[in-house]
């Protein structure tokens, strides 16, 4: 009894020692968290719901047509105004075709026209020499008395009457003529110039048989086969310029009260995994939960309401520096870190920037459309 006793009490004291280390070191554990906290964690919120998003530009013809040749496929990269698909260009070709010639004969018709201003100017002017006869004749007879027989007189008077008749027929005939040409000349007469605007349609459908990349991307979402007969607004492609591509973190609600507009943001993706971190900023904060958009929204007036934590989209953008370096494609999941330190941003967004896209496949129907309209006035008098 007396040898357990002192074995008894250091294993007493051991255990006592012990758990006076696990006190001190949990104490110490707590401390330095709340250091932690306070000094640097409470300026952070994290989610790993966060997705790489972007434009995705669907390639689409504008006219009906049959594909003819493909010349980019799923993966594959591309410039702007880099060449993606042709369609069958004979019939748009013929109705350019039949357009020069309507631009020919319109311009012959109008040079008529201002032929026919001189004639009727002849004819007015004829019509006045003959008035002018006719008016002195019958003076020179009504003077005479009764020298002059009543009815010759009368054919005088008749012949005045007539002549006065041609006069006007005159007139209205070079009024009618002057109400097409006057004021203006051959080249901008409005028949030419109606002419040339088919000229120019007929000249636009012919290069839309051409579609062009309007954007440096990726391509994917091929669907145009060769020899696929197609609609206009057929989609028949899709470009992705992964190099503005940005992220949608869905935070929840608790944690967008000091969220701003411009805080500071770190990402890492999981295709890189953490040896490459991309930095951003806020854009924006969703106007509403991803529930509140989506196609069913939840009904909540029922008597089993059971409160669920919502998440609102906050948006992102990348560095375009880093992204040029470490692509990134649409739909990855990302680990998303905000700075919310400075809290003197906006909680809403600016005005929206104005973002355009404008389709560089011969708008206007290619450079030589100009060169072949005044190739056509001049080869027509104009």
């Amino acid at each position: 009894m007396s040898d357990a006793t002192p074995v008894g009490r250091h294993r007493i004291d051991n255990r006592r020692r012990w758990l006076t280390i696990l006190a001190v070191v949990v104490a110490v554990a707590a401390v330095l968290y709340a250091l932690y906290y306070f000094l640097y964690a409470r300026y952070y919120e994290s989610t790993d719901d966060a997705y790489v998003g972007g434009d995705i530009v669907t390639i689409t013809s504008r006219e009906p047509g049959t594909i003819l040749a493909l010349h980019a496929d799923n993966t594959q990269a591309v410039r702007r105004g880099q060449l993606l698909i042709e369609l069958d260009p004979v019939k748009t070709q013929v109705a350019l075709e039949a357009a020069e010639a309507d631009l020919g004969q319109t311009v012959r018709a109008v040079r008529t026209n201002f032929s026919k201003v001189d004639q009727y100017r002849a004819q007015l002017a004829a019509a006045h020499v003959a008035f002018a006869q006719a008016e002195s004749d019958y003076r020179r007879r009504a003077g005479a008395g009764a020298a002059v027989s009543h009815e010759e007189l009368s054919h005088a008077r008749d012949a005045l009457t007539s002549a006065g008749a041609n006069v006007r027929v005159a007139e209205s005939g070079l009024a009618q003529s002057l109400a097409s040409v006057q004021h203006t000349e051959v080249a901008t007469n409005p028949d030419v110039l109606a002419a040339i605007a088919r000229l120019r349609q007929a000249a636009i459908v012919r290069a839309h048989m051409r579609i062009s990349a309007p954007v440096d991307g990726v391509v994917a979402q091929r669907s145009a086969q060769l020899g696929q007969q197609i609609a206009p607004g057929t989609p028949l492609m899709a470009v992705v310029p992964l190099q503005y591509v940005w992220v949608d973190a869905n935070f929840k609600e608790g944690q967008l009260k000091y969220m701003r507009i411009g805080q500071p943001a770190t990402v890492t993706a999981d295709i890189y995994g953490g040896g490459v971190t991309f930095h951003g900023r806020i854009l924006g904060l969703g106007a509403g939960s991803g529930s509140a958009f989506a196609l069913l929204p939840p009904q909540n007036a029922s008597g089993n309401w059971i409160k669920i934590v919502q998440r609102v989209p906050v948006r992102i953008a990348l560095d375009p520096g880093e992204l040029r370096q470490h692509p990134l494609r649409v739909g990855l999941s990302v680990n998303v870190s905000v700075d919310i330190a400075d809290r003197s941003g906006s909680a809403i967004g600016s005005t929206a920037a104005v973002r355009t896209l404008r389709d560089i496949s011969n708008d206007d129907g290619g450079a030589d459309v100009g060169a072949l309209i005044r190739s056509i006035l001049r080869r027509n008098g104009a």
